[in-house]
This record gives structure tokens, C-alpha cells and sequence, in this order.
């Protein structure tokens, strides 16, 4: 099995200019012939020197989806020591991964089929990177940051339900709370610009940065020699290679936690079920899925103790299932709910922007307004989609968790689908590994689960492989 398309990947020293900042990364293909492209991003306030670091952690990010298909990627530029672990660390996660989930365990339509592993290739040792991570020095820790506000929440913002609850929530109990938005360059900023609108004319802690980095991706693909020249004509309902997403925008955004001096990251990271075996072949993965998990945002809060001091990263929505944040956001927030977006191909039409219906994320969610009762046209889906909804659903594109799947099914009681109750999707689920409330900061923990507690049927336990229901933790 080779892989290999890069001698090696090059990132310069970041510039900042005014507000912009450009990187430029060069990868070097297998015949020596360089490629490169400026890597930007623009912030609306200029950046600071101090906060250098941060931006050079931010334009590496993106290159991490690459440590299977080069020998080196070459940092020209220093790093701190826990730098330097933390990328060497979220190298390995993103490319077994990769491996196992772009690669492995699904058809990839855009990559070359005798470049596609053959079941002897599933190793250990094939699913490590190939790259190694070098810098130009290596320098010894010191805070970027060492001070900020405990009650200060930045949440990452996408015109997803789960951003908007935890907004809604934290903006219910008190907190101060500042919606930030990464802003691509492509099609993708559909998805979140009808809530960004509201925010930025409603609330004055709402900022965005703007970056180029889904055109950087594209660009790799046009020099990977694994993927088919044809690739930009090519829909899918999933990215061909890459799998490293939220910590780009994590590192993009921590300029501004910086500045503003905020205390928490949030990340709308909802309940994963962790009775799935996670590994294949004896290869651990996280289903391409791990920026949204708990070891994550643990992994983080190790840097972050380095790097900038006192920062917390967590997720207010973890403890509950899709179809909870669905319910609590129509229910409670009927106002957010209605700047909810939550498709691959939203569009314009008729100056609004509407999901297409037929994703599936829009399967996802119509299926979750429809088990909750609620008005898919406050999201402006169309009839039509409600109607075919079944028959979409019977094709197999809908990525939930089985129980969450059938348990929707139960409740939506749509025509000719059988669905199947799992009393535990409507429970707080109590898991340490995945789950832990204990990682919410003291002051927000039990106000958030006594807003979702009014919208749930208490809590649920994992016992062996089944969840159990048990008492409500001390102190409610």
C-alpha cells in the first residue's frame, strides 16, 4: 500500500497584516514539483504579535489532514514543547481516522479504487502517519494568555440546533456569552449566515473571522495523486479526505478568547452513543468524529493549561441526544430555532436561505421536528420534503445512532416506517468517559440540567450495553 503524494508540506511563518494573516503552505509532490497557496484569514479587529503563536497553531491545523499522504510536514517557524506535542498528538487521532473512515470502512467516490487499501493493508501500522512533524525550533512553555473571565462562554457558532440551544441556555442562566463564527469562503457559510445576521445586528459579542481554508483543501485535492482528476464534479454527502475540521476553527477563533479575555470554549458536541465498538480491526478510531468528543476537549484543556491559562472547553448539550436539542430549541427558543440551517446544500431563494430538504441533515432534522412535534416550515423545509421524507429515510442516508433513529421513528409515527421505543433517548445520559458533568464549570452545571431536565425524563446510566434509568445526581 502507498499512499504517499508529497515529499513533503512546507508552512511559513504566518504575517500579519493589518486585519488579514497569510500563511503560505507549499507541498512538494513526488516528482519535486512545488505547489502553493496563500492561506488567509481576516479577522475584524487586527491581531496582536502576542497572539502569534496562536495563529501559527492555526494555519497547521488544516495540514493535519495530510499525515498519511506525506513524509514530512515542515513548520518554518518555532514552537513551543506542549505545541508541538498537542499537533503531534492530533496527527495520529486524525490520521487513523482518516484511515479508517475515509479509506476503510465506507466507498470513497473520490478516491482512485487501486489506491483503496485491500483487507491485508488494515494494520496498525498503515493506519499511523506517514509524516513527521518538524519545526524550525522548538522553545521551552510560556503563557500566550493569563487571564480571563470564568463567566465569559464563546461558543462556536454554525446555524446548527446545537450551537443555538447552548447560546440560548447560557445566555438564560446568566452567562456572558459571545456567538463566534468561522466564516469559508465557499458555499459552506450558507449554512450559518441566517443566524450570524441575527446575531450581528442583535448582539454586539458576536464576531466572525473570515478564512480561505475550504479552497486549501481543494487545492490539495487537485495535487493528491490518490484522488480522480474529476473530483470537483463530484457530490457527496461527505468531505473526501478531511476529518480535522473544529480544530481549525478552535484555533482561528482563540485569537479573539484572547483578546476578549474568555474564560470557556463551547462546542456543540451532543450525546454519542459509546456502545459501538470503537475500534476496526483492532485499530481505535473515533467514527471521524473526534473534535466532537470528550477526550477532545480534554486534550485541549492540557494545552490550554500551558498556553492560556485558566481556559475551559466543554459542551453544555453532551449529556442528550439530537432529538432533546431539537426539542428544547423549538420548545423553549422558538425564536432560534427559526435561524436553524442545518444542510450541506442550503441556497438562496427568494432572498431567504433554505435548506434543501434531502441531505441527510435534513433528514436528521425533519425527522427530529417531526418526533417532536413541531413546524418544519418555521426552518423553511417544504411540503414535499415532509412527504418523501420515508422514502429517503428507507435509503439508508441517515447518519443518527440506531436507538436515537428508531426511537424518532417511534414518536414521529410517519407512514411506512417502523420505529422502536428506547425510553433512554428522552434521559440526561451519565457516562465519565464520554459524558461527565463533572467537566461543566461548577457555576453553570446545575442550571443547565435544570433547564434540560424540564424537557427529559430523568437520567440514565450505562450498564454493561444497556442504559438504565437511575436517580437524579446530588444537589438537584
Amino acid at each position: 500500500m502507498n499512499l504517499q503524494c508529497f515529499q513533503r508540506i512546507e508552512v511559513s511563518e504566518p504575517v500579519l497584516q493589518g486585519k488579514r494573516v497569510t500563511a503560505q503552505v507549499s507541498c512538494i509532490d513526488m516528482e519535486g514539483k512545488k505547489h502553493s497557496f496563500l492561506l488567509s484569514s481576516k479577522y475584524e479587529e487586527s491581531p496582536i504579535v502576542e497572539h502569534l503563536p496562536l495563529m501559527r497553531l492555526a494555519s497547521v491545523m488544516p495540514v493535519l489532514n495530510y499525515g498519511l499522504f506525506s513524509k514530512e510536514i515542515r513548520l518554518m517557524f518555532p514552537v513551543s514543547t506542549s505545541d508541538l506535542s498537542l499537533l503531534s498528538d492530533l496527527l495520529e487521532v486524525f490520521t487513523r481516522d482518516i484511515f479508517i473512515n475515509k479509506l476503510v470502512r465506507r466507498k470513497n467516490p473520490y478516491v482512485l479504487p487501486q489506491f483503496l487499501p485491500l483487507e491485508s493493508d488494515v494494520t496498525p501500522e498503515n493506519a499511523r502517519p506517514l509524516a513527521k512533524i518538524i519545526s524550525s525550533a522548538t522553545y521551552a512553555d510560556a503563557p500566550i494568555s493569563q487571564e480571563c473571565n470564568e463567566n465569559s462562554c464563546g461558543v462556536l457558532s454554525s446555524g446548527g440546533k446545537e450551537s443555538l440551544l447552548t447560546y440560548a441556555m447560557l445566555k438564560e442562566i446568566g452567562a456572558e456569552v459571545h456567538s463566534l463564527y468561522v466564516n469559508e469562503s465557499g458555499g459552506h457559510w450558507r449554512t450559518a449566515l441566517t443566524a450570524y445576521r441575527h446575531f450581528a445586528e442583535n448582539d454586539p459579542n458576536t464576531a466572525r473571522v473570515w478564512t480561505n481554508v475550504d479552497r486549501f483543501y481543494t487545492f490539495m485535492l487537485d495535487h493528491m495523486r490518490i484522488i480522480r482528476r474529476d473530483h470537483r464534479k463530484i457530490w457527496s454527502d461527505t468531505y473526501p479526505i478531511r476529518l480535522c475540521i473544529f480544530p481549525v476553527y478552535v484555533f482561528l477563533l482563540l485569537p479573539i478568547f484572547a483578546r476578549r479575555k474568555i474564560g470557556n470554549l463551547l462546542i456543540g458536541s451532543e450525546l454519542d452513543d459509546p456502545r459501538t465498538l470503537p475500534s476496526f480491526k483492532g485499530i481505535k478510531h473515533y467514527f471521524g468524529v473526534y473534535d466532537q468528543t470528550q477526550d477532545f476537549d480534554l486534550r485541549m484543556e492540557q494545552w490550554y493549561a500551558k498556553r492560556l491559562l485558566g481556559m475551559r472547553q466543554w459542551s453544555a448539550v453532551r449529556p442528550i441526544s439530537g432529538m432533546i436539542v431539537e426539542r428544547i430549541l423549538t420548545k423553549r427558543y422558538p425564536a432560534f430555532a427559526r435561524l436553524q440551517r442545518s444542510c450541506h446544500s442550503c441556497r438562496f431563494e427568494e432572498g431567504k436561505i433554505v435548506p434543501c430538504g434531502q441531505c441527510s441533515k435534513c433528514q436528521g432534522v425533519l425527522l427530529f421536528l417531526l418526533a417532536n412535534q413541531a413546524d418544519p416550515s418555521i426552518m423553511e423545509y417544504r411540503v414535499e420534503d415532509i412527504v418523501a421524507l420515508p422514502e429517503r429515510v428507507k435509503e439508508g442516508a441517515l447518519r443518527l445512532d440506531a436507538d436515537e433513529r428508531e426511537h424518532s421513528i417511534y414518536l414521529s409515527k410517519l407512514n411506512g416506517l417502523v420505529g422502536k421505543e428506547h425510553p433512554h433517548i428522552e434521559t440526561l445520559h451519565l457516562n465519565k468517559p464520554t459524558s461527565d458533568l463533572e467537566l461543566v464549570p461548577e457555576r453553570f452545571r446545575m442550571p443547565l440540567l435544570r433547564i434540560m431536565l424540564e424537557y427529559t425524563k430523568g437520567f440514565s446510566r450505562l450498564e454493561g450495553d444497556s442504559w438504565v434509568p437511575v436517580d437524579s445526581p446530588t444537589g438537584l
